[in-house]
């Protein structure tokens, strides 16, 4: 899957000139907790984050009052708290490595970039929507998980069993066994009973069913 179909589309951005006070009113007003931030020829020079702008407060040991606080806070522009070193990622990289840049770079989002244009954002929450998507979580179904050895023909040889039982295998996500020689798989099945499913999973020689339910 590409970042064009799960990214957030034309995402609502900001210029720096705006006061970090107005930005925090826009990240409240449309439930969003980052804002590109584009010049005015629409370039991406900046990102800024809720977390940013609780930064760029005050202390809570200051002894500003509370109308001073709001006057500095209104003279305070975005530029001057926005991260400039921003990671971005084209419109055409698959899914899989903006999770992995994000996991790698202890970060929570990635503008979509078009060549130079801003197109879309892809948020850890989009990302969450892919993995329930992934494991197929709203589909009704038998969810079982199997460690199987790893050689050519095993998943062919359980999906095939799979459907001479009448069943869908709806979902599947693959991950590494205990070892080299081993292969782990979750399946969500339609179509079939849950001992039904667990009585396939036992006919595979070497496979071991490590958890299944409803």
């Amino acid at each position: 899957m590409i970042m064009s179909r799960v990214m957030t589309k034309n995402p609502i951005f900001i210029h720096p000139d705006m006061p970090v006070n107005e930005a925090r009113s826009l990240m409240e007003r449309e439930h969003i907790g980052k804002l590109p931030v584009l010049d005015r020829a629409n370039r991406l020079i900046g990102i800024i984050t809720k977390k940013d702008i609780r930064t760029a407060g005050p202390s809570p040991a200051t002894s500003l009052d509370m109308y001073e606080i709001s006057y500095l806070m209104t003279k305070l522009t975005v530029e001057k708290i926005m991260e400039r070193n921003i990671i971005t990622v084209d419109e055409t990289e698959v899914v899989e490595e903006a999770a992995r840049i994000m996991a790698d770079k202890a970060i929570s989002c990635l503008p979509v970039m078009r060549g130079p244009l801003l197109v879309g954002i892809i948020t850890s929450t989009d990302l969450f929507r892919v993995f329930v998507d992934a494991f197929g979580v709203r589909h009704p179904g038998v969810r079982i998980t199997v460690n199987m050895t790893e050689r050519p023909g095993e998943l062919a040889r359980f999906a095939g069993a799979v459907a001479e039982k009448g069943g869908n295998i709806v979902s599947f996500v693959s991950f590494e066994g205990d070892d080299l020689s081993h292969r782990r798989g979750t399946y969500r099945i339609a179509g079939i009973s849950l001992a039904d499913a667990e009585a396939i999973a036992r006919s595979i020689p070497g496979a071991e069913i490590e958890d299944i339910r409803e």
